[in-house]
Formats: C-alpha cells, structure tokens, sequence
C-alpha cells in the first residue's frame, strides 16, 4: 500500500543526473526545471546536511521563476562515498559545488545555502570569488557552525560545541544499530504532526511535501550522517573581509542549530549584506516558504541591480 507521503505529495518538476567530482566521486546532481522552461535566475543551492529537494517547497513549483541547480552530499541521496572516507569536508562539498557549476554551464551565480550548506557556500566564495555574485544564507553560519548550535538555551559557546560535537561521536558510533529503526520509521501525518510541535520544527502549511523530504532525510545511515556532521565539525570561520558580493542572512528566531545572533554578527561584519529574522526554526524555508522565496527574489533583484543586468 502507498505510504502518505507518496500518497498525497504533490506532482514536482525535479531532473537528477549524475556528475563526477574532481576526486572522481560520482555525484547525484538535481535541477528544478529539467526542461529548460524556467524564466528567471539561475541560483546554486548549497544544499543542508544530508537534505534534498523536497525541503524547499517554493523551489518545487514551476512557476518560482528561478532555476535551481544543486546536488546531493556525498554518500546521500544516491551520490557515491568518496574512496577516502575522509573526504567529506567542507573543503570537499566546495569542489562537488565547482564540479556542479561546471556540469551546468555555470561560469558564475548567486549561491544559495541552508545550514551547513551556508559554510559551504562562504568557502566557496572565499576561495573562487570569480564564481559567485551573491550570497544567500538560510539558517545557517559562515563556519564554526557546532558553536552556535542551542542558542535558545543562552550556552556558552565552548560548551554548546562540546555537547553538540560529543553527541554526533556518539551517534556516528551507534548509528548502525539505529539506522534499521530510523529508515523504517512511519512518516505520516501523525508524525508530521508530532515534529512540527515539537519545537525542533514548527508548523508547515504543505505536511505532505515536508513528509516526503523527512522520509528521504531518514534513507541516510545514521553513522554516515554523523561521521559527515563531525567532519564538517572541523570548519572553522570563514574570513569575512575577503568577500565583497552582497549578502542576505534570514534566520529562525527558534533555530537551534544555527543560532540567529551568529547570523546577525555575520551580517554586521560584511560590508553589503541585510539580516531578516522571522519567526521559526532551522526550518524556516519549510514553514515559511513563501516569505522566504519572496526573500530570495527581491535579493536577486538587487544582485541583479548591482551587476547592472
């Protein structure tokens, strides 16, 4: 019998392909608009940790008028694990996002990042700033990102590290005996439910989309996931000086996993970039698609203003 979510989950315009790496590590790369139909920017999404598509619901409709090209992480969502377990750090979701960029034509084009795909992004920025005319960062910070995690309990930010950091160790070594439970979990409404109140994660107004892109989060083995958060652990704080495109930051007030106050602090030390809070979580484009895609089109308009397109 169909689960709900394949059940009620409405029709979406998604291409998948796969790309090589410049280490050789086969990609599974995505777009929103595989028949080339999509009049508007192109946007590279640097996408959360171990996420997919279907968390971006504004994404998903092909009237969004922008051309989304992204990819999945490594050993995620049908991308291979590198030969060298060790190489999934943030360094190396920079060379999977180039790799992409390239597969597409992409010479140059604003980013997009949720998370840890916010590190991402800035690294890239940092490194090729050629390649990039803006930035657009949700729920996410430029590095250092385990420092700012459980914001709302006020934690210092050497403690808020260690736990965050102890408790992925933990779950990277346990993972193989919760995965066989994680991946057969019964996503439905009632758990839709149950995850949007319980302060992890708040109301969404599309429960069927949000149900089908937890159920693909969950496809991921638990140590794998954990082993790739430790990993990334290690990405330090981007310089911030060295980049001069604009800049938008858009926080959850709630977030407990990028905190809003970091967020904040990054855009007061970039010279061109705005910081919008709403109300959420590390989820904010999930229960706030809307408002936040609105976000994104105004601020590529004035990416657009800027260049002179």
């Amino acid at each position: 019998m169909p689960t709900f979510a394949a059940r009620t989950a409405p029709a979406v315009s998604l291409a998948f392909r796969d790309i090589l790496s410049d280490d050789g590590t086969r990609l599974r790369a995505w777009t929103n608009d595989p028949d080339g139909v999509i009049d508007g920017p192109t946007v590279v999404l640097c996408n959360g940790l171990g996420t997919n598509p279907y968390l971006w619901p504004a994404l998903m409709d092909p009237a969004c008028g922008v051309r989304v090209v992204s990819w999945n992480h490594r050993g995620v969502g049908g991308s291979d694990r590198p030969v060298d377990p060790s190489h999934v750090a943030v360094e190396h979701f920079v060379e999977d996002g180039l790799s992409v960029m390239d597969h597409f034509g992409i010479d140059q084009a604003v980013l997009m990042g949720w998370s840890i795909g916010v590190n991402t992004m800035f690294e890239l920025a940092a490194r090729n700033p050629e390649r990039v005319s803006g930035l657009f960062a949700v729920a996410g910070v430029p590095g250092d990102t385990f420092s700012t995690m459980l914001a709302p309990l006020r934690l210092p930010r050497p403690v808020a590290r260690a736990l965050t950091v102890n408790v992925s160790r933990v779950l990277s070594l346990a993972g193989k005996a919760v995965t066989p439970i994680s991946t057969r979990l019964p996503i439905g409404p009632r758990a839709i439910a149950a995850l949007t109140h319980s302060g992890f994660m708040l109301p969404v107004p599309d429960p069927a989309l949000a149900a089908v892109g937890i159920k693909e989060f969950l496809t991921t083995p638990v140590d794998w996931y954990f082993h790739l958060a430790l990993c990334t652990s290690r990405h330090a704080r981007v310089r911030l000086s060295t980049i001069d495109v604009p800049a938008m930051f858009v926080a959850g007030r709630w977030d407990v996993l990028a905190g809003a106050r970091d967020m904040a602090s990054a855009a007061a030390r970039m010279s061109d970039a705005e910081y919008v809070e709403l109300w959420g979580s590390h989820f904010i484009q999930v229960e706030q698609p809307d408002v936040v895609h609105q976000l994104l089109l105004d601020f590529l308009d004035r990416v657009g203003a800027a260049s002179g397109v």
